[in-house]
């Protein structure tokens, strides 16, 4: 059974002032929070429903995906 570390996780401010975490690999698995810490932990809880549902339909967490990060300026 896959678990959250198996995944790259990326957290980012939004642009109301909170922060965004999220699993690439994962379709809907994000979550909010004040702080960057908040918003991770509130995603660990996303994760633990959507992997649960995932086992509830017989179905594999999907794999990870690697992610590029490109510099806007570089074009």
């Amino acid at each position: 059974m896959k678990s959250l570390q198996d995944y790259t996780t990326v957290i980012r401010p939004d642009n109301n002032g909170t922060f965004v975490a999220y699993i690439p690999a994962i379709s809907g698995c994000h979550a909010w929070g004040q702080t960057p810490d908040e918003a991770r932990a509130e995603l660990v809880y996303v994760f633990e429903m959507i992997q649960e549902e995932y086992e509830e339909q017989g179905r594999s967490l999907p794999e990870a995906v690697e992610l590029v990060i490109a510099n806007a300026s570089q074009s």
